[in-house]
C-alpha cells in the first residue's frame, strides 16, 4: 500500500514538471519551423540600396537618338558670276605683245614671254623678209598683231609686213623681227651671230609702268 501511494506520488510529480517547462516531447520536425522561414521570391530579388530607374531615365534609354539634319536647299544654286568687264582686259585672239625688257646688253625689245627680238641686216626697211626656207627655221618670224605693253612706250613704231606665204610678220621701224631658236628667254645669244643679227636697243626710260 506504501509503495503504490509513493509510485502515484511521483507519477503526479512528473506531471507537474512537465506542465510548469510548458515543453513537450512530441516533435515538430515535419511541420517546420516558423523562425527559420525561406525568404520569399519577391524579397530575394530586391537589392537593398540600389535606386530604381526613373520613367524618364526608362524612356531616355528606350527611345533612339533623332539626329537633327538641316534640309538641302530645293533648285540648283548660283556660283560667282563673271565680271562682264574680263574679256575688256585681255587683248584679242593673235595680239603679240611687244615689252622692253632688261638683258646682258641692256634694254631691249622683246615678246611678253620674255624672248628677244633680233632685226636682220640683209632685210630692207619696209620689205618683205628675206630670211626664209632653211633660214625661217632657225631665225623664227615673229608674227601676229603687235600691240605695245601697258606698261611701256616705244620710240619706234610697230607694224606688219606679208611674208612670202601670205602671212604677217611684225616690223620695228619697218624691219622684220625674229627670235633666235637656239635661245632662252631674256638670254641675248643670237646677237651679232655672223654679223647681221642684232637685238633692238632701247632704254630704260621706255618703261613707263
Amino acid at each position: 500500500m506504501r509503495k503504490r501511494g509513493w509510485a502515484a506520488a511521483a507519477g503526479l510529480g512528473s506531471l507537474l514538471l512537465l506542465a510548469a517547462c510548458g515543453g513537450t516531447s512530441t516533435s515538430n520536425t515535419g511541420l517546420g519551423s516558423t523562425g527559420s522561414a525561406t525568404p520569399s521570391a519577391s524579397s530575394a530579388a530586391t537589392v537593398t540600396g540600389a535606386p530604381s530607374p526613373t520613367a524618364s531615365q526608362t524612356s531616355a534609354s528606350a527611345a533612339p537618338s533623332v539626329k537633327q539634319t538641316t534640309p538641302h536647299p530645293t533648285g540648283p544654286t548660283a556660283g560667282p558670276q563673271p565680271s562682264s568687264h574680263l574679256n575688256d582686259s585681255l587683248p584679242p585672239i593673235g595680239t603679240t605683245i611687244m615689252v622692253v625688257q632688261k638683258s646682258d646688253l641692256g634694254f631691249v625689245l622683246a615678246e611678253a614671254n620674255h624672248m628677244v627680238v633680233y632685226t636682220y641686216a640683209k632685210d630692207k626697211k619696209g620689205g618683205p623678209p628675206s630670211c626664209t626656207g632653211s633660214c625661217a627655221s632657225i631665225w623664227l618670224p615673229v608674227t601676229g598683231v603687235p600691240q605695245v605693253s601697258a606698261a611701256d612706250t616705244l620710240p619706234g613704231t610697230l607694224s606688219t609686213v606679208t611674208t612670202a606665204s601670205g602671212g604677217k610678220q611684225i616690223t620695228y621701224n619697218g624691219y622684220p623681227l625674229y627670235t633666235y631658236k637656239s635661245s632662252q628667254p631674256y638670254t641675248t645669244t643670237g646677237n651679232n651671230v655672223g654679223g647681221v643679227w642684232h637685238v633692238v636697243m632701247l632704254s630704260e626710260s621706255d618703261i613707263t609702268g
